[in-house]
């Protein structure tokens, strides 16, 4: 009987360990580079302007990206701009008289499951440039840089596809 016991809390030992090492692994996806704006708070002002800081970082964005072929090729030119992207951000804030600052970087971090038109990104560690306003405690807007999803092939390069316009003009027909 104290072998069959042994046994039993042996087996479900076995069983513990494997269900915690199965929810705990990592998954990285590394054939993605994301792109996350996050607002300081989710007050309306705060929100409005990371949205006129997500179009000028676009902006900037688009030309120097435009001859860019491998993730490695994005990351390289988009790091070496880091401290131009927070410029950008930081004189943005100045003008709608902000006392707080934002950061810029790349790095590797959790993500839940999102959508983007008809690519869904599973849940897991991404690579991402991640602009960060003030506290970054609010709403952030989010795209793919590469492969590029929010901005697509022209014949200048590359040009931003703003989704929430695409949606509006179909609504109403134009």
């Amino acid at each position: 009987m104290k072998r069959f016991v042994a046994i039993f809390f042996l087996c479900i030992t076995c069983v513990a360990m494997l269900v915690i090492g199965i929810t705990t692994t990592k998954t990285y996806h590394t054939e993605y580079l994301r792109i996350h704006i996050r607002a300081n708070s989710n007050s309306n002002i705060d929100q409005d302007v990371k949205y006129e800081i997500k179009d000028e970082i676009v902006e900037f964005l688009t030309p120097i990206i435009s001859s860019c072929k491998t993730k490695s090729e994005f990351t390289y030119v988009i790091n070496k701009n880091l401290s131009n992207i927070e410029s950008i951000a930081n004189e943005i804030l100045a003008q709608n008289n902000f006392d707080y600052k934002s950061s810029a970087e790349i790095r590797n971090e959790y993500f839940p499951v999102r959508s983007y038109d008809n690519v869904t990104l599973e849940s897991g560690y991404y690579d991402a440039l991640i602009v960060e306003l003030g506290e970054a405690k609010g709403d952030n807007w989010w795209c793919v840089v590469y492969p590029p999803l929010c901005f697509l092939n022209s014949n200048a390069g590359y040009k931003y596809k703003s989704r929430i316009l695409e949606i509006i003009k179909n609504f109403f027909g134009g």
